[in-house]
């Protein structure tokens, strides 16, 4: 059991648990990502820290939990370009990807482009969604922690990483009808779990966490 206090502070990155057959594109390597996660997790200490001196609730716990999953990848997908000279944050308002090959692009700014990579974080270990069906190299950040509605506190943990480049196929489209509201997305099927899990990068013990 962690107190308030304890999970102020993320469990550390493990650096035996990277794989280093795990394929990536555009010059990126395990160590930048884990670099990139490393940095993630002291700034989520430095915050909650402060947070916790106010007598105020942790981030994770604060933000509703697409918001916080939202901060989780743009952190990263931020910071992975400070250790991976090939790649930059892409510059385009809401462009696709996250990442694109560095000097390729005015300004490294692409509104649209095959080429880079894609960055998502997600609390579940499967049922990764995104926007559009896209043909993309996709790298999901899986982390655990708490929710608003949670009793027991509990420290943040990145459970697994995983990537791989996604066809259109890999994708199932789930639009919207009438007048629904819902946010159009996509759903990465079986053939494209399978894809990304069989070259995962970063992998620990995740077996008390929902799969869905």
């Amino acid at each position: 059991m962690y107190s308030e206090r304890q999970s102020c502070t993320p469990m550390p990155i493990k650096k035996a648990a990277f794989n280093a057959k795990a394929e990536l594109p555009y010059g990126l390597q395990t160590e930048h990502i884990y670099g990139a996660m490393k940095e993630f997790t002291g700034f989520l200490r430095l915050v909650n820290t402060q947070l916790n001196q106010r007598g105020m609730q942790r981030l994770e716990s604060m933000l509703m939990p697409a918001n916080f999953s939202s901060i989780v990848g743009e952190f990263i997908a931020a910071t992975i370009p400070r250790y991976c000279e090939g790649l930059a944050k892409n510059r385009y308002h809401n462009g696709h990807p996250d990442l694109v090959p560095a000097g390729i692009f005015d300004n490294d700014a692409a509104q649209h482009s095959p080429y880079g990579i894609e960055v998502k974080a997600s609390r579940y270990l499967k049922g990764w969604q995104g926007h559009n069906p896209e043909s993309v190299f996709l790298m999901v950040f899986v982390f655990d922690c708490n929710r608003q509605n949670d009793v027991t506190p509990k420290p943040f943990r990145f459970l697994m990483v995983a990537g791989a480049k996604l066809a259109e196929s890999d994708w199932l489209f789930s639009g919207r009808t009438g007048k629904s509201r819902r946010t159009i997305t996509a759903s990465v099927t079986e053939s494209g779990y399978q894809k990304m899990t069989s070259n995962w990068v970063y992998r620990v013990d995740s077996s008390a966490v929902k799969s869905s």
